[in-house]
């Protein structure tokens, strides 16, 4: 098997966007591939402040990837923080690389043009996730395509390192499902909390109704173009042909079938989820939290030998 790494930003609540642009296709990665599934604890600070809500959404992203199904048998599931190893080799990274480097980095660049201050979080941020990425052998890193410079950037890290103190790290692949759907928001735009048009992933079936009954119709054909969009995620185009054509030009019937199928596809997992208590996900963190420690200090052992720190 190769070795894969991705990680989850607490982020807050999830939604279908979420689940369909990265939960799902993570999990599937995890059927046939092992590796770590990382909660990215210490990434999040760069923008939430907000301690108690860091913490609560640790473990409730974490009960999200459980609820949808991770195969624990093959993902070692933790928290960035409790492997101190992250930040260690973040630092000695941040040594070899030269700051023109960093200042191409996207997410930096996007708040300069804005005339944001970033912070020096954000700025070096892209050497904390290669050492996320590197500490581990990793093989893959399964990306959306506005990540690909991250795991550029890994490579270039690595490099550095095996040129300055000899090969030391795997030089990691991106994997970029293009397959991976966009997923509309209810205002036709892309599905995103900074546009308030999302779908709860878990919500209740009243919170699914109200945002369903909230996407944006046209009134100049008889399929509701974003009702549509949003449809065919939970069924195939020949499941829906029937429903589109007996119901055409009623929107509100059309969003009534989306709600019950959002409801019957979101439900056995808001099941599942509710049997997980935040003790079960603090025990799992905890548990993948020694395990990821374990490697990433073997790994550390060697590094600390060679750049000249450990005597």
């Amino acid at each position: 098997m190769k070795r894969l790494f991705t990680g989850l930003q607490p982020s807050g609540q999830l939604h279908i966007g979420n689940y369909f642009g990265a939960i799902k296709p993570n999990v599937d990665l995890f059927v046939d591939n092992e590796g770590l599934m990382m909660v990215a604890d210490y990434h999040a600070l760069t923008s939430l402040k907000d301690s108690a809500a860091l913490a609560k959404n640790s473990i409730e992203n974490t009960k999200d990837y459980l609820a949808a199904g991770l195969n624990l048998e093959h993902a070692i599931l933790f928290k960035q923080s409790d492997v101190s190893e992250h930040t260690e080799l973040a630092w000695i990274l941040d040594c070899l690389v030269p700051i023109s480097l960093l200042e191409l980095g996207h997410a930096y660049k996007d708040k300069v043009a804005k005339g944001v201050e970033a912070n020096a979080g954000l700025f070096t941020y892209p050497m904390l996730m290669a050492a996320d990425i590197l500490l581990y052998d990793t093989d893959i890193v399964p990306v959306g395509e506005d990540q690909r410079q991250h795991v550029e950037y890994a490579r270039e890290a690595a490099k550095k390192f095996n040129n300055a103190y000899g090969e030391t790290f795997k030089e990691p692949q991106e994997k970029i499902d293009k397959a991976v759907a966009v997923v509309p928001g209810t205002d036709g735009q892309k599905m995103s909390k900074s546009y308030k048009n999302t779908i709860p992933l878990f919500g209740s079936r009243d919170e699914i109704a109200k945002a369903v009954m909230s996407i944006v119709t046209d009134s100049t054909g008889d399929k509701p173009a974003n009702v549509y969009a949003i449809h065919k995620l939970f069924k195939s185009e020949a499941e829906l042909a029937p429903v589109y054509e007996q119901n055409k030009g009623s929107y509100k019937a059309l969003k009534e079938a989306l709600i019950e199928d959002i409801d019957a596809f979101i439900s056995p997992m808001r099941t599942r989820r509710e049997a997980i208590s935040d003790e079960d996900v603090k025990a799992i963190l905890k548990d993948g939290g020694a395990k990821a420690k374990a490697l990433a200090s073997a790994k550390m052992a060697d590094v600390r030998k060679k750049v000249g720190v450990a005597l």
